[in-house]
């Protein structure tokens, strides 16, 4: 999902203990794949409680947000609203990569091949009503705050740190960058050392945190220039040109100006290519927010999760360690400001 741009500029890497007392506004739909891709069993079966319904999303939104507020972490949590006309035809062709590796997982499966089948399943996750819903339910009930844009998550969240309503936002797709955030920080939550799809290797995967600033300046572009070079290799709302990558196309740019320089000069057009630039610069967003986290409904979290065959232990353990957390860093504020007095 999103435009890949990894390969143009060395990352800097955090610890998350680095980010303590920052707040984040999360692309709710890019986390909540990862834990549907990530959390599953050897065979990759997703996590089911005793009824068939999928629970990896809900353990990974538990122990992994957990973790965070841990780190002195506060999220909040955006939830992509109605997609723009022009992402169906991406939308499509993902719905087909879906049920294609789903044939692929089975038949491995059958082959008792569990390297392939759990490469394979990993591609088949997918984005239920249940699955939405039960993820807002959760988060609201841990106290956390919910954010329903009015199209692309990933544009709201830019948007609400562009105002500095949180410090960043957190996504693995480069998208952020062209919608506007200051700070992106990627592989916030899915930190560890985790498989290469589709090859027999592993790779440390470490917190990164891009300034978006710093980003540009190292590429030698404006922000308005990086969205045409992704406009020429291929958006979420376009296929892009064959045969252009990120270096080629971000030479082109940089040497012609801007997209309507460098289509002239290789003699193409691209359709609807200032709707696409709209869609990145000029997006659709919402005031209608809040960003302060509410104490935790245990009542609330217990009996929902509980309903999902989670052992009720492990979930008061876990909230005991939320609580711990967030009274330990306003103990560490109260203590900064009494400092401050003398």
């Amino acid at each position: 999902m999103g435009v890949n741009l990894s390969g143009l500029v060395e990352p800097q890497t955090a610890e998350l203990s680095e980010l303590g007392g920052k707040t984040v506004a999360i692309d709710a739909y890019n986390t909540i794949y990862q834990f549907l891709s990530i959390i599953r069993q050897p065979d990759g079966s997703p996590l089911c409680d005793r009824t068939g319904r999928v629970t990896s999303h809900l353990s990974g939104i538990l122990y992994r947000t957990s973790n965070l507020i841990a780190q002195g972490i506060e999220p909040s949590f955006v939830f992509d609203g109605k997609p723009h006309d022009l992402k169906k035809a991406t939308l499509s062709e993902r719905r087909e990569r879906r049920d294609k590796a789903m044939t692929e997982w089975e038949t491995a499966k059958d082959e008792g091949d569990l390297k392939k089948a759990f490469s394979k399943a990993q591609q088949t996750s997918r984005m239920t009503p249940e699955i939405r819903e039960s993820s807002k339910e959760l988060i609201s009930y841990l106290g956390l705050p919910v954010i329903n844009a009015p199209s692309d998550g990933e544009a709201q969240a830019a948007y609400m740190c562009m105002k500095g309503d949180v410090w960043a936002s957190a996504s693995q797709d480069f998208d952020s960058i062209l919608f506007g955030t200051p700070t992106l920080v990627r592989n916030m939550t899915i930190t560890g050392r985790r498989k290469i799809p589709g090859k027999d290797q592993y790779k440390d995967v470490e917190t990164e945190v891009i300034e978006s600033n710093e980003f540009l300046d190292a590429l030698g572009v404006t922000r308005e220039q990086l969205v045409d070079v992704c406009i020429m290799i291929g958006t979420d709302f376009n296929p892009g040109v064959p045969g252009i990558g990120p270096k080629k196309g971000l030479k082109l740019i940089r040497d012609r100006g801007d997209l309507e320089h460098a289509m002239s000069h290789m003699n193409i057009e691209i359709p609807n290519y200032q709707e696409i630039r709209n869609i990145f610069l000029g997006g659709e967003y919402t005031d209608g927010y809040s960003t302060c986290p509410a104490e935790i409904d245990r009542e609330a979290v217990v009996e929902m999760l509980t309903g999902y065959d989670f052992s009720p232990e492990r979930v008061e353990n876990t909230l005991d360690k939320i609580d711990a957390s967030r009274a330990n860093l306003k103990a560490k504020k109260s203590q900064r400001s009494l400092d401050s007095w003398f």
